[in-house]
């Protein structure tokens, strides 16, 4: 395999899985997911990058880095090939995803009320998925209908769905989930 992973954090442990040639970072407090697994789509061209979540990964010219990396504390872009990959790595921790698109009015006022979310819980992992064409298959697997729409997740799995720019419902949501 071509890729290493190295920590700048102190706390951090490293899983690979030698079964899907996956790795999966994560912190105790501050979770930081980093899931590697289809490198060849990536295409990096420098032999070193470095991210945002304190990791440097180095690579050769004909592998890529990590297809899915996301931390606790921001609020991550997701796609049809990253979101599911996210949420398996972020294993029993309460996920939120925003389903929004660039022409809605009411998503774009709630944007910045839901990063301030992601700054307030920090046990909580949130992602946002643009629901344009590109991402229509995975839009249409979890079964947006409007938008705004944000699904929480736990578990790998939908367990609760707020429609519309609804911030104390999300909050409520969100509590309730955390909660359980």
């Amino acid at each position: 395999m071509a890729l290493q992973l190295y920590s700048a954090a102190p706390r951090i442990s490293v899983l690979q899985n030698p079964v899907s040639q996956g790795i999966i970072a994560a912190a105790r407090q501050r979770t930081i997911v980093c899931v590697a697994a289809d490198y060849a789509g990536l295409n990096l061209k420098t032999k070193d990058r470095r991210l945002s979540a304190g990791f440097r990964i180095a690579a050769s010219q004909d592998a890529a880095a990590a297809a899915a990396v996301a931390e606790i504390g921001q609020v991550t872009e997701v796609d049809k090939d990253t979101f599911w990959p996210i949420v398996a790595a972020a294993g029993t921790k309460t996920v939120v995803l925003d389903m929004y698109t660039q022409w809605c009015g009411p998503c774009k006022i709630i944007a910045p009320r839901y990063k301030e979310l992601s700054e307030k819980y920090d046990d909580v992992l949130f992602l946002k998925l643009d629901c344009n064409q590109d991402n229509k298959p995975l839009a249409k697997e979890l079964g947006i209908k409007v938008v705004p729409t944000f699904k929480i997740l736990k578990d790998n799995k939908i367990v609760k769905e707020v429609t519309g720019a609804k911030f104390d419902d999300l909050v409520s949501a969100i509590e309730l989930v955390r909660s359980t």
